[in-house]
């Protein structure tokens, strides 16, 4: 059972979905999870598939479209904004506390992808987060300040920056927004296998939606290159804490420095023999020993 529903990052309507677990009787309290989507993403690919199963356990789960994506509301459209999505994190954790069946002291967050990195941030200062998860989590600002390989040089940032800035004065001068794609629109032998993978999840039939539309803001990022979700971890991320990751996955880096930093001294890496970083977004054989371990971890931590 699933039911839409609306709430504000302030004045700003967010779009979500709640998914109710079987038998849910609304005079009783349940453990809730927050599932955050990857950059570029919509609520109904991935965290739609994680919210389901979750729910089949026994869990509460909402998700929702970020700030100026999907059909959330937020101008201009398309900003891929790090303290925005963090934001919106925390406003989903106020709206699940105004809920009477939703136990406050029993609300854990999901994140996919950059997913995860937002809502490892948000969790050092929302203190109402009792547990956090991350499935093929990276770090989005990192993945842009060092490139997702980490070779990129301090000089390219700025060249990047110098970009950013002349593009900013353009547009408030009146030229059209530029946009860029989140993963390419063509592939070939050449695009790197993550790149691949995730042109096939999304502008395929196999997960791709017309809310998902491949676009971001060329201006994103300036915000995203400061955005760091390794920021006070070493002190402040003192919950639970589980990573889970392709054994394949070139993103690893990602994950094993959210591992070696965060303070919690509740926290695993559990990686799923095989998959890449996309498999763990809908591969069945992959999901679902994710899903069983992500069920477990709440179950006990919530």
């Amino acid at each position: 059972m699933k039911k839409n529903m609306v709430f504000k990052n302030n004045q700003i309507n967010l779009s979500g979905t709640l998914y109710f677990p079987p038998g849910f009787d609304e005079t009783q309290t349940y453990p809730t999870v927050i599932c955050v989507h990857p950059a570029g993403s919509v609520k109904e690919q991935s965290p739609a598939l994680y919210a389901a199963a979750l729910s089949a356990k026994g869990l509460v789960v909402l998700t929702f479209d970020a700030s100026h994506q999907g059909a959330s509301e937020g101008e201009p459209r398309y900003l891929e904004d790090p303290f925005r999505r963090v934001e919106d994190i925390r406003c989903a954790v106020d709206y699940i506390n105004t809920l009477s069946f939703i136990h406050p002291d029993k609300i854990g967050v999901l994140g996919i992808c950059a997913g995860a990195g937002y809502a490892i941030s948000a969790a050092t200062t929302d203190r109402r987060i009792k547990a956090i998860a991350g499935v093929s989590g990276t770090d989005a600002g990192a993945a842009i300040r060092e490139g997702w390989d980490g070779n990129l040089t301090a000089e390219e940032q700025i060249h990047m920056l110098e970009a950013v800035s002349a593009q900013r004065t353009a547009e408030i001068k009146g030229a059209t927004v530029r946009y860029m794609p989140y993963v390419p629109e063509t592939v070939d032998e050449g695009t790197s296998v993550t790149m691949r993978e995730a042109h096939d999840y999304y502008r395929t039939p196999r997960a791709g939606h017309p809310r998902s539309c491949n676009k971001v803001m060329m201006t994103s990022l300036d915000k995203l290159l400061t955005f760091s979700a390794t920021d006070r971890i070493n002190t402040l991320l003192t919950q639970p804490l589980l990573l889970i990751v392709g054994e394949r996955s070139d993103a690893r880096r990602f994950v094993d420095t959210f591992y070696s930093k965060a303070a919690s001294q509740d926290k695993e890496v559990f990686v799923v023999k095989g998959a890449t970083h996309v498999d763990l977004y809908d591969v069945k054989h992959y999901v679902e020993p994710a899903f069983e371990k992500l069920a477990g971890f709440f179950s006990a931590k919530l």
